[in-house]
């Protein structure tokens, strides 16, 4: 209890947000709060050229910068990017990447070295807490003068320290094409005509129940893909399927200005809005292309092959699946017909909610370098996101969501799931839900959620056990 209050206190003292973007699931590891904040080496400290007091930022000459990146799948992008950067200016990257799951370890081992990283990656305020030793302050740099949502940035008093360089989205995807097979049916249960009219839970609901009794008519096997419950496989429910009904509760404490100080502030949570979770969980395992006991052994790429084949309308996945839907050996969906529908689950008001939106993806540079090495660095995230060249690499090849000004419609992401995201995003009377999931307790919080879930959907555990089970668990962890 005391340390949960501490960490709320210091996050309130040094955090002031609007919204808050964090960390997906499982593609990074940079909230581990074990790293060595404050007890920076002499080492790093004080190396040949490491040492801002004695170092002139205007006569020193940089002919290197150094990234660590965290995500291993697009290595090879970052490689192609350093060369033609070094081409162009004559300033070598070097490019190394963490393997997967091992950032923070990497990040912890390689900035005590004497060729310590330049610029490095933060999820967000908890990592910002966990290295703002090591954290410049970037106000002044372009990168941020280009940042479209000044509240995106992780700040401190009058410091930005973190900025971030791509958001993502998740929601419920569906093939547009099946969807108006079913709408074309003269028998139809309902009075649906087109997407445009599913705006809440009962009319996704009324729509979903009535497309799985006409499955064959359809040719699908079932509306929704198969809903991964194998271990280390359920990241889409005890996380961003959870995501929502805390989200909605901690929106409910108006004593914080946003849900993730409200989130860590909980020592406890009602779990408010477990009818609303069950409402959808419900629906997608109800109405599966798979059968409940079997969902015990599926994966994430099973449920994107379901969709990739055809075999199901419906997803609940984020942008990034749009390479593993693209990739299925004997893809039959057509980019056209890949849509986004947010995730309804009967909360009051929800016709005006959005995807849920948000980014683990933040850039931080190395405070305890000298500052020609941060300004160069600086200069290197610049052109990445405003030259020409480097703008064609994050839209096509890296496929971010970049939120700067300095990108024009024909210069965004082209895949059919970052359009969406940026469509939903943009659509008028339409609030994006915030990336919640941020302030969970710990990762064995979401596995009790998870386990539970698996009980249930297997019918060993009643629904009022499940909401007993993540009550307990959040308290308990809250109280290590």
């Amino acid at each position: 209890m005391k340390k949960s209050k501490k960490i709320v206190a210091l996050l309130l003292a040094t955090v002031m947000m609007s919204s808050l973007f964090t960390g997906c699931g499982k593609k990074n590891d940079t909230n581990d709060k074990t790293s060595n904040n404050g007890n920076k080496t002499e080492e790093a400290a004080n190396t040949d050229g490491n040492d801002t007091s004695t170092d002139d930022a205007s006569t020193e000459k940089v002919d290197s910068i150094y990234f660590l990146n965290f995500k291993p799948e697009i290595a090879e992008v970052y490689e192609k990017i350093a060369k033609d950067y070094e081409a162009e200016t004559g300033i070598k990257v070097k490019v190394n990447t963490a393997a997967s799951g091992t950032y923070e370890t990497t990040l912890k081992s390689e900035i005590a070295k004497k060729d310590a990283p330049t610029i490095f990656q933060i999820n967000g305020p908890v990592g910002y807490q966990n290295w703002k030793d090591y954290c410049a302050d970037m106000k002044d740099s372009d990168l941020y003068s280009h940042l479209t949502d000044k509240s995106l940035a992780v700040t401190e008093g009058e410091g930005v320290y973190g900025v971030p360089y791509a958001v993502e989205g998740y929601g419920i995807i569906y093939n547009n094409a099946i969807m108006d097979k079913y709408f074309a049916l003269t028998d139809r249960a309902t009075t649906v005509a087109s997407m445009d009219e599913i705006n809440n839970f009962a009319t996704l609901k009324a729509v979903v129940e009535d497309m799985q009794a006409r499955k064959a008519d359809l040719n699908i096997e079932g509306v929704f893909a198969s809903t991964s419950m194998a271990a280390g496989e359920q990241w889409r429910w005890q996380t961003h399927l959870a995501n929502l009904p805390l989200y909605y509760e901690f929106k409910d404490n108006t004593a914080y200005d946003n849900t993730v100080l409200a989130g860590l502030a909980a020592n406890e949570i009602e779990f408010k809005y477990a009818e609303n979770f069950k409402n959808i969980y419900d629906l997608y395992t109800n109405n599966s292309s798979v059968e409940k006991g079997l969902l015990g052994a599926k994966s994430v790429n099973d449920s994107m092959a379901d969709f990739a084949l055809g075999k199901c309308a419906m997803v609940q996945n984020g942008n990034w699946a749009w390479s593993q839907i693209s990739q299925v050996d004997g893809n039959t969906v057509s980019e056209s017909d890949i849509k986004f529908l947010p995730i309804y689950t009967g909360v009051a008001g929800e016709e005006t909610q959005g995807l849920c939106v948000g980014t683990e993806n933040y850039f931080a540079i190395n405070s305890q370098v000298s500052e020609a090495k941060q300004q160069a660095s600086m200069d290197f995230l610049n052109w990445l996101f405003t030259s020409e060249t480097g703008k064609a690499y994050v839209s096509k090849d890296l496929g971010f969501i970049a939120p700067f000004d300095s990108f024009t419609d024909a210069e965004k992401p082209s895949d059919p799931l970052s359009k969406e995201v940026l469509a939903w995003m943009e659509k008028e009377g339409t609030t994006s839900v915030v990336w919640t999931f941020a302030a969970f307790p710990s990762e064995d919080f979401k596995n009790a959620f998870g386990d539970a879930l698996l009980e249930y959907v297997q019918g060993s555990m009643e629904w009022d056990q499940v909401v007993t089970v993540v009550k307990d668990s959040w308290k308990s962890e809250r109280a290590k």
